[in-house]
């Protein structure tokens, strides 16, 4: 078996009740990682904020190369 290193380009789209547009953009690039919530229930209760879906949109190989078995 071979090892390949592939990089992925993710888009997502995330379903979150905020203050504004603003908060809610820079709260749903904080808190989300790997399609899921990263926050704890601390952080929710002190930014008022609550993420209610995650969905994977796109998922596309955008490189791939061998490596060395280290």
């Amino acid at each position: 078996m071979k090892t390949f290193r592939v990089s992925l380009a993710k888009t997502y789209t995330v379903n979150i009740i905020a203050n504004d547009e603003e908060q809610a953009k820079r709260l749903a690039e904080f808190y989300t990682s790997n399609i899921q919530d990263v926050s704890t229930e601390k952080e929710r209760l002190a930014e008022n904020f609550s993420i209610k879906e995650i969905e994977c949109q796109t998922n596309d190989a955008i490189d791939c190369n061998e490596i060395e078995d280290e």
